[in-house]
């Protein structure tokens, strides 16, 4: 997997898990999101990355430098 110059992701859910597999479920669920329109931000480490490509037709993410940005 690429390395991440910046040590933030912001991920927004932005499609709804209604007729995907429950591991995709899960996976929305474990980066944090709940609803549609959530944003949370995480690090950007191989394990968040990683979740963000398997659900990455549900998300949206972008890298961010500061968690409040």
């Amino acid at each position: 997997m690429a390395e991440t110059t910046k040590p933030y992701v912001r991920v927004r859910y932005v499609k709804s898990t209604i007729g995907y597999s429950q591991r995709q479920k899960d996976t929305v669920r474990a980066l944090g999101l709940r609803r549609l329109g959530d944003e949370v931000i995480q690090p950007a480490n191989a394990a968040i990355l990683g979740m963000c490509k398997a659900v990455r037709h549900l998300v949206e993410w972008e890298e961010v430098d500061e968690p409040g940005e």
